[in-house]
């Protein structure tokens, strides 16, 4: 089955990202986020498109508390019909907390939005931390692929 097509949408101009890159990195991430699909059902593997939009904390508070009924702002939320929504402004706080700059820790966020269309849940702890290494390793072998 061929890969969805990945497009990225900057509705938040508060900080500076380059969605361009961020797309790069998500497309260089695919075939591995594919590949660590937790069953022949992950929505990756039949998605044709997935749609990320990178937005406000704000906006992502608002979706947050629509959708999962928590009015917090969060790092990433993501919809199975292939929607991705990240927080630049998450991104900018975590990234500096991390000494990561902000494209590159949206660039992991939309890798673990892959992760949960890839069928893994983070809310089993021991799930959670093979999630996180394996989204640190599709994150690195992305960034050899799309450097900055």
């Amino acid at each position: 089955v061929k890969p969805p097509k990945v497009a990225v949408f900057n509705h938040q101009h508060g900080h500076k990202t380059s969605a361009r890159w961020i797309q790069k990195m998500a497309r260089a991430a695919l075939p591995d986020a594919r590949a660590a699909a937790k069953g022949d059902d992950a929505p990756l593997l039949s998605l044709p498109e997935i749609e990320v939009s990178i937005v406000s904390d704000d906006e992502i508070a608002r979706v947050h508390a629509d959708f999962l009924g928590d009015p917090a702002p969060t790092d990433v939320i993501t919809f199975h019909h292939g929607e991705i929504i990240v927080s630049a402004d998450t991104a900018a706080r975590q990234g500096a907390e991390h000494d990561q700059d902000i494209d590159r820790e949206l660039a992991l966020y939309v890798i673990h939005g892959l992760q949960h269309l890839a069928g893994w849940n983070d809310e089993d702890t021991a799930e959670q931390k093979q999630m996180h290494a394996l989204q640190e390793e599709i994150l690195d072998k992305a960034a050899q692929i799309s450097p900055p």
